[in-house]
């Protein structure tokens, strides 16, 4: 064992954490290496290991963490449904005639999208597939349509039923159903957002997104108004009854999984696009991403613990604590520090490390628990379309078809304008705190 102070104890994990994220090497062995050797190091084989263990197993014990595999299966079989197609296809026919229609239409879809599926790479890779190729091949600027793909798609992990959100609620000791019901509000303000940002700059720069011909999207007022109910009330009734469960207190956020899950496979039966291939490459896709969150949450969980004894989280307390500007600034210096770690760390490590260590810090400084885990959720947003680290940009480069000819640049270009609408969104909800605290107020305890 080595005697060691606790700032050097915290300058050499993390220091040594950056540098193996950087290097390129998986997120959970570099963690997860990182503790056991730092453990062993600073306080014994036995004592580290017997830390680690119980650390790891009370996360992987938590029954809140039970939802993620339910809502990451409602989501992967929500694909399945078509439910994207028959959206895009009627809201093209209403909106398809305005300047930047069919942009609007891809933001609106996400967002119902978002209610339905709690992980981003289900959303972004249908989205990319059924929108962006009507919008580049009707003459939509590809930045500006892999932007709207991009934007939408990633309000699933905010809006419930998010795996975010619920990855987070344990990390904080926060009720998951409050947090849903957080971030309801946020998320419908940055559809929102979205939304008038697309009118506005289509309207002062035609040429951007022109509107479709009468002739294309011609169809009898009554077939149209059939075609808008029939692809939207399905989806919204099953969103209504698994969070509406949560919101009067009948369910847990588990149960209301588990409910979705089976709500949505007789969704996808009732759509006549159910098959027995259909629910083995779902169960194993949710097998697989469930996995990789519940793995790199065990071994942060532990990397934490180790981090704690040695001492490293009262030296970041009172490294924040002591920050200039009073309690705001100190709160602008940990979303400014969130914000630079989306661009090089999975927001999966961002929330197992950070939360448990910033989180009494922002108590301490008296931030209501839930507004504050909503303004580090809203800012994590930006960290999907912030490269080098953006699943949104890669969802999308790797599900375009190549004969649209879009560049990781389009992307890139594309998604700048909806990161400075995430932060506005930020500037909002500082300004305006109720958008986040009314709705959990309201809950049926």
């Amino acid at each position: 064992m080595i005697d060691i102070s606790p700032g050097v104890a915290t300058l050499m994990m993390f220091g040594t954490l950056l540098v193996g994220v950087l290097l390129g090497y998986p997120l959970a062995f570099v963690v997860g290496g990182i503790g056991i050797v730092s453990g062993i190091l600073l306080f014994g084989v036995p004592i580290s290991l017997e830390l680690i263990y119980q650390r790891a197993y009370s996360l992987l014990n938590n029954y809140v963490l039970l939802a993620v595999p339910g809502f990451i299966f409602m989501g992967n079989m929500m694909g399945y449904s078509g439910i994207t197609e028959k959206m895009f296809s009627s809201l093209y026919t209403w909106l398809g005639g305005l300047r930047g229609g069919l942009a609007i239409v891809t933001i609106l879809v996400g967002t119902v999208l978002a209610a339905c599926v709690g992980v981003i790479g289900a959303s972004v890779t249908a989205m990319t597939l059924v929108c962006l190729p009507p919008m580049v091949r009707r003459g939509y600027n590809k930045a500006f349509a892999c932007g709207a793909v991009c934007a939408g798609g990633t309000l699933g992990i905010l809006i419930p039923p998010s795996v975010m959100l619920v990855v987070y609620g344990p990390m904080a000791a926060l009720s998951v159903g409050k947090l849903f019901f957080g971030a309801f509000l946020p998320g419908f303000m940055l559809s929102g957002l979205y939304l008038i940002y697309i009118a506005v700059h289509s309207f002062l720069e035609p040429e951007l997104a022109p509107a479709v011909p009468l002739e294309e999207r011609r169809v009898p007022l009554l077939k149209k108004t059939v075609d808008l109910i029939v692809s939207l009330v399905p989806p919204s009734i099953l969103v209504v009854a698994v969070l509406g469960a949560i919101f009067f207190g009948v369910a847990t956020p588990t149960e209301a999984a588990a409910v979705g899950a089976l709500a949505t496979t007789l969704l996808v039966v009732a759509y006549r696009k159910f098959s027995f291939t259909a629910l083995k490459d779902t169960a194993l896709e949710t097998m697989k991403i469930s996995g990789m969150i519940l793995l790199i949450g065990a071994v942060s969980f532990a990397f934490v613990g180790i981090f704690v004894r040695a001492g490293g989280g009262d030296v970041i307390q009172d490294f924040i604590l002591k920050a200039p500007g009073g309690r705001w600034g100190i709160f602008f210096i940990i979303m400014l520090i969130i914000f630079i770690m989306g661009f090089v760390l999975d927001w999966l490590g961002i929330l197992f490390i950070l939360v448990p260590v910033i989180t009494p810090a922002a108590v301490k400084l008296g931030f209501d628990p839930i507004w504050f885990a909503m303004m580090v959720c809203i800012n994590l947003q930006t960290s999907f379309m912030t490269p080098p680290f953006a699943y949104a940009i890669f969802y999308l480069k790797g599900a375009a078809p190549p004969e649209l000819g879009v560049t990781v640049g389009h992307i890139i270009r594309g998604v700048v304008p909806f990161v400075f609408l995430i932060l506005v969104g930020l500037a909002l909800c500082i300004a305006f705190p109720d958008i986040i605290l009314w709705l959990p107020g309201k809950m049926i305890k």
